[in-house]
C-alpha cells in the first residue's frame, strides 16, 4: 500500500485517502442512534401490514 501513513478518520470526519490507482479508503460517521429510530419509525419494514 503506498501512500497509506495517515490514521484512519476519527469518528467526526469524512475523509478519504488515496492509495494508488484509482483506489480510496473512505470512512464516514456511523449514523446517530436517533436517526436510525426515525427512519425505522418514519418507513416501517416493507411488507410488515400484509
Amino acid at each position: 500500500m503506498i501512500g497509506y501513513t495517515e490514521e484512519m478518520a476519527d469518528e467526526k470526519l469524512y475523509q478519504s485517502i488515496y492509495i494508488g490507482s484509482g483506489t480510496f479508503i473512505i470512512s464516514k460517521p456511523k449514523r446517530k442512534s436517533r436517526k436510525l429510530r426515525q427512519s425505522r419509525v418514519k418507513s416501517p419494514q416493507r411488507g410488515a401490514r400484509k
